[in-house]
């Protein structure tokens, strides 16, 4: 399976283009409410610096550490095709103990 590992670029993205989702689930619900530290899929292309950046604009808040991991896209099957997720990025963000972010 080849995969599609991106290329570093100049492309600067905005902050609403660099962050595409909360990860709402238990664990990042538990990781919230324990360490203060939340998780959101994120574009591939964005550093962690872009991270930092985008989740101080974005919820006004002060980012401690951000930890990225690149996830594998997994093999699906639909009948006799098979196939496989689109791989994606994860941030897990550490905030200052004075900050939250409301999610809900």
């Amino acid at each position: 399976m080849p995969r599609h590992i991106p290329q570093k670029t100049s492309i600067e993205l905005e902050p609403h283009q660099v962050i595409i989702k909360p990860l709402v689930t238990e664990k990042g619900m538990h990781r919230s409410t324990r360490c203060n530290a939340y998780a959101f899929e994120v574009n591939r292309l964005a550093t962690k610096t872009d991270v930092r950046a985008a989740v101080e604009e974005l919820f006004e808040v002060k980012v401690l550490k951000v930890h990225t991991q690149n996830r594998k896209g997994k093999p699906r099957r639909t009948k006799m095709r098979f196939g496989y997720t689109k791989p994606w990025k994860k941030a897990i963000v550490t905030l200052d103990p004075e900050h939250h972010i409301e999610l809900f």
